[in-house]
């Protein structure tokens, strides 16, 4: 029972979390989605001009600070890195390439499947089909090597950056982009939402949370502590929003989500397939970057550079549909998950 209820409370709590944070003013099924945050934090550093998606979101801020002071109040927190970073760095891109096709990370579908939207059950079934395929390549020997001790410096440098953002967006936010309408233009108080990120992060250091990883270990250990996690999400979410009147069973008119179910499909089957081969979900990422990890940081960087590209080259998807160039960018991207896998499988053989 012990190993179960720290990721049940982890996911209960994400889930009120995000019914907080919409209810405060987030945008609707987007209480907590890491991928969606962190464009809109590439937006506001101007690396993209998509004009409704520009914020510095404090709640991916809050949640590597609460994972960083988790780690260090238990002794975990250690700077490690140096396994394949670019490799990293690219899968990373692509995983962010494959959220923004179908319009959010693993956390945000299964928020989106507790307010009733069904095109996220389609998103689940690919992300679901990624991981599968990324457990084959686990099975047959992929490995991106092993990851060396480094600096306290090497481990601390993204942590760090954000909290200097987070200043800098206070002291002189004139430096920044913020969205007038659109997505961008909706947020929780900034207190709420670090307050909110913090609790995440802790919680989720402590239990080891991971959307990717829990179906993962499911898969190959018949291990379901963790999947449980991501029901508990799925559960809180679903009653909140059936008690708030909110829940709205169906494919159309969803927020800020599409119903091409081919692309809401091979979009999250990036996502599962990219995790997989990366150690971790985009929400873990965070974690591990806050626990000294230079590899998740330079996969978090990646994602904010993926999501620079998916709007700048217009590969992200909008409640329209799929981006002119979202089939080719999906494409592409399961073309090099092919290649790093069969490389990186050769290598350990």
């Amino acid at each position: 029972m012990k190993k179960f209820l720290p990721v049940l409370l982890t996911g209960i709590v994400i889930g009120v979390c995000a019914l907080a944070l919409t209810a405060a003013g987030n945008p609707a099924n987007m209480g907590f989605c890491i991928a969606c945050f962190l464009r809109d934090i590439a937006g506001a550093i101007k690396l993209h001009s998509a004009a409704v998606v520009q914020y510095v979101r404090p709640e991916i801020i809050g949640i590597i600070v609460g994972a960083m002071a988790a780690a260090l109040i238990k002794k975990e927190w250690k700077a490690v890195g140096g396994s394949s970073p670019f490799t990293r760095f690219m899968l990373a891109i692509a995983v962010m390439i494959g959220a923004l096709v179908f319009l959010g990370c693993p956390l945000r579908m299964v928020i989106r499947i507790g307010g009733g939207d069904l095109n996220a059950i389609v998103g689940l079934v690919g992300f679901i089909a990624g991981i599968f395929v990324g457990t084959i390549a686990l099975k047959k020997g992929f490995t991106l090597k092993r990851a060396y001790q480094q600096t306290c410096v090497e481990g601390s440098f993204l942590p760090v950056m954000f909290v200097v953002l987070l200043v800098l967006v206070s002291v002189v936010p004139s430096l920044f982009a913020f969205s007038a309408e659109g997505p961008g233009s909706m947020a929780a108080p900034v207190i709420l939402a670090l307050a909110a990120g913090l609790v995440v992060g802790v919680l989720a250091q402590r239990s080891r949370f991971c959307m990717a990883g829990g179906i993962r270990d499911s898969i190959m250990f018949n291990q379901w502590n963790l999947t449980l996690g991501f029901v508990a999400v799925i559960a809180t979410v679903l009653i909140g929003n059936l008690i708030l009147g909110k829940f709205n069973l169906g494919f159309a008119e969803q927020p800020v989500a599409h119903t091409d179910g081919l692309m809401n499909f091979l979009g999250m089957g990036i996502v599962g397939w990219g995790s997989v081969l990366l150690g971790g979900c985009p929400l873990r990422q965070l974690i591990l970057t806050g626990e000294g990890n230079s590899d998740s940081a330079i996969t978090v960087t990646g994602f904010v550079v993926g999501a620079a590209i998916a709007h700048n080259f217009g590969t992200a998807s909008s409640a329209a549909g799929a981006g002119a160039n979202g089939p080719a960018a999906v494409i592409a991207c399961y073309a090099l998950l092919l290649i790093v896998t069969l490389i990186n499988i050769k290598k350990a053989k």
